[in-house]
């Protein structure tokens, strides 16, 4: 797939459908254009549409993007797809055909499941041009019909397939539609596409019915292979778990009441043909490792294969220690992150599919260890600023996909969920080292911090007294913490509308601002630098006045330590006294964290940074929940969206397949392993403990593959480390090592 338009648009919009009610669920509208060609050296076919496409070119598939041409905010920017077809494209008759479906343009978007977000009619913009000239283009001379196979489609709620209907009748016209080109850009990210195939295996419930369990979490669809007799049905229901009676479900990710759609079916209804047929959903993608099967056909020679689909991001992150229940935890990270980058980063693949900016905040420095997303998280900035707002306030979704209610309206700017829009780009400049992505989205990152100033200014009466308080920020809503154990997330909602939440909005202006002034300095821009450095300043002291003491924190919650000792909120002497309160904290909390969603990512980092390592090792291998390795002790395969997403009597609640939590791995490469690349420096300082017994971590970064290990051998600790550049090698015990490039042992006694 190429990067590049047509240099002029001869094709026209078509609309395919016949007039319907767009209240009512139509088929897939299927397209055709015959022709005649001599051939050629080149040919390209540029794509796009309203809704989502499958393009073949006598007969064979084009390309392998699956469900393209991807998601975003249509009314402000479409991709074209331009595609090699020069082998596909015969001297002589041709037809190329097109399927369109429903897809996010039109079909169920978000938790509320609402349809025709982007509009009610499907329509198809396609040319194909052999050695640079025009052959085919969409216009009226096209046909359609929807009477072919696919009689629904809806990304959520599934797909309803009739087989007998492949030889496709009651074709029409076409009409030509206004639609215009001024949003129309290329492609610049990567396809989504199939990946890992996973076998399933048939098992009857305890209360009668058969369910498929594929063996791992993920986002894809189920492929079916039957012979059946013509007109038999086979239906599925996706999910991911089985409840606490060993029966399937989908009550975990049942959205309830507030659902247009009554729910979240996650369906295929296939209607047989006569003999063998091979179906897999074109428009419809799901979370789930279960599906429960209803038929009336003979499943004696049956077949049942989950594919996953996602981004092409290869794995550039790969860990393995002594612990199994840690190589597993590390996998979970992994198909979390795959199952949640399909063509952006949402929160999970089942009740909301949403492109939340706090999950890509916390996560971004893990992803870009985990798999090479550049292109992906690339992608979604841009539309996170095509949704921001004119006043510079980001929203908590990009692409937005609320009903624009006046309630979910205010909801709107959250700290640490806006501040996105400088955390994604920051980690993605540290490990790739392309300024470009600083550049790209520096406009949008200073526009926010605009907002946040003047929300800065507007002070509650409680904090009046704060010298500082122009660069407090207690206003506005803020999530908080988020999904912190022992703590009701509505009430704490409620709590923060009413008092606001200056510890964590205060914290991430201080954060944001620091590293604008050090984007600014980057770029060259003097003069902003300098005056983000004196809002980080600003904010530091105003955070200090009111969260603490003279620096020292007073506090029952580890999140109340964690971020200050993250960001750098404290001074000197303060942030060992924070770290050890910290220690004592997660001590009497019987070595548990009572962490939330920001803050889980930097706990056991602080921890071992301030000489804790071994109670980071201690939570990490924690089994009683809320402790990473207790979902590993539930069979999890992927990472919940709470710590107890099944609960010790075996019911099940909230998603499954979350990868916030995931950032464990970030320090597992970069704490247990000690890989760090920071503003261009490489940094290998592993912090090795007995429990895991080895750890080997690597990572195939932009500069080249760079290798950790260690292992505890009688009375030895043994080091084998391999660079690409120049780096700075710590050991345990203040050893410290400036090395060029190469391959390196280091052997301490223990």
């Amino acid at each position: 797939m190429e990067k590049r338009m047509p240099a002029q648009w001869k094709a026209q919009w078509i609309d395919p459908e016949l007039p319907h009610d767009p209240e009512k669920k139509q088929p897939a509208s299927y397209l055709r254009r015959r022709f005649s060609a001599s051939g050629a050296e080149k040919a390209c076919l540029y794509i796009t549409c309203h809704g989502l496409y499958t393009a073949f070119l006598n007969g064979k598939r084009v390309g392998d993007f699956v469900l393209a041409p991807g998601t975003g905010d249509y009314r402000r920017r479409l991709t074209v797809q331009c595609y090699d077809v020069t082998d596909l494209l015969c001297a002589g008759d041709n037809e190329l055909t097109v399927v369109l479906g429903d897809g996010w343009y039109r079909g169920s978007v978000g938790i509320d499941g609402l349809r025709n977000y982007y509009g009610t009619d499907l329509a198809l913009l396609c040319q194909l041009e052999a050695d640079g000239e025009v052959i085919v283009c969409s216009d009226e001379s096209w046909e359609a019909s929807q009477s072919g196979p696919i009689r629904e489609n809806d990304l959520q709620q599934g797909e309803v397939c009739d087989a007998r209907l492949e030889n496709i009748e009651g074709w029409h016209g076409v009409k030509c539609r206004e639609f215009g080109f001024k949003q129309l850009a290329p492609t610049e990210s990567v396809p989504v596409v199939e990946q890992e195939r996973f076998p399933g295996r048939l098992m009857t419930t305890p209360n009668g019915e058969t369910v498929i369990d594929f063996g791992q979490n993920l986002a894809g669809y189920t492929e079916i292979r039957i012979t059946a007799e013509a007109g038999r049905k086979v239906t599925l229901w996706h999910g991911e778990t089985l409840d606490e009676n060993g029966n399937f479900t989908q009550k975990n990710f049942d959205p309830g009441d507030r659902n247009q759609n009554g729910g979240i079916l996650q369906k295929i209804e296939y209607i047989c043909r006569n003999g063998l047929n091979v179906y897999k959903p074109s428009f419809a993608i799901f979370g789930f490792r279960y599906a429960k099967i209803e038929t009336d056909a003979d499943l004696t020679d049956a077949s049942f294969t989950a594919v996953a689909v996602y981004s092409r991001m290869p794995q550039t992150g790969f860990f393995e220690c002594g612990k199994p229940d840690v190589n597993r935890l590390f996998l979970n990270s992994l198909w979390s992150m795959r199952s949640n980058f399909c063509d952006i980063p949402t929160d999970c693949p089942t009740r909301e599919r949403a492109g939340w900016t706090g999950d890509a905040g916390v996560f971004a420095p893990t992803a870009v260890l985990l798999l090479d997303c550049y292109p992906v998280l690339r992608k979604w900035l841009g539309e996170c600023r095509l949704a921001q707002g004119e006043n510079g306030l980001v929203q908590n979704i990009a692409p937005v996909n609320n009903n624009g209610s006046m309630i979910s309206n205010m909801l709107q700017g959250s700290a640490g969920w806006g501040d996105a829009c400088i955390l994604v780009p920051w980690a993605l400049y540290q490990a790739y080292g392309d300024r470009t992505i600083l550049e790209e989205n520096y406009d949008m990152m200073t526009r926010w911090m605009d907002f946040c100033a003047k929300r800065a200014m507007q002070t509650r009466p409680q904090n009046e007294n704060n010298p500082w308080k122009d660069y407090l920020v207690d206003q506005g809503f803020h999530f908080g913490e988020w999904c912190q154990p022992g703590i009701d997330n509505m009430e704490a909602m409620k709590k923060t509308m009413m008092l606001g939440a200056p510890e964590v909005a205060t914290a991430y202006y201080f954060r944001s601002a620091s590293l604008l002034s050090q984007i600014a300095g980057i770029l060259g821009k003097a003069d902003d630098a300098a005056k983000y450095a004196g809002i980080a300043d600003g904010a530091k002291k105003a955070y200090r006045f009111t969260c603490t003491q003279d620096g020292a924190i007073h506090s029952d919650r580890q999140c109340d330590y964690v971020r200050p000792l993250a960001f750098g909120l404290l001074d000197g002497e303060e942030n060992q006294a924070a770290a050890d309160a910290l220690n004592r904290l997660v001590i009497q909390n019987g070595y548990h964290l009572n962490t939330g969603f920001l803050s889980t990512p930097d706990l056991c980092r602080v921890l071992a940074d301030w000489g804790h390592t071994e109670t980071a090792y201690r939570l990490l291998l924690q089994e009683e929940c809320p402790g990473w390795l207790y979902a590993v002790k539930k069979g999890a395969t992927t990472i919940w969206e709470t710590w107890d997403g099944i609960r010790p009597d075996g019911t099940v609640h909230d998603s499954l397949n979350h990868y916030s939590y995931g950032a464990i791995s970030g320090w597992l490469m970069g704490g247990v392993c000690g890989i760090s690349l920071e503003n261009g420096t490489l940094r290998i300082a592993p912090k090795p403990d007995r429990s895991l017994g080895f750890a080997r971590a690597e990572w195939k970064s932009p500069s080249g593959d760079i290798r950790s290990e260690w292992s505890f051998e009688e009375d030895r600790l043994v080091f084998h480390i391999t660079v690409p550049m120049p780096a700075f090698i710590q050991l345990p015990g203040g050893l410290s090592h400036e090395v060029q490039e190469g391959e390196y042992t280091y052997e301490i006694p223990v």
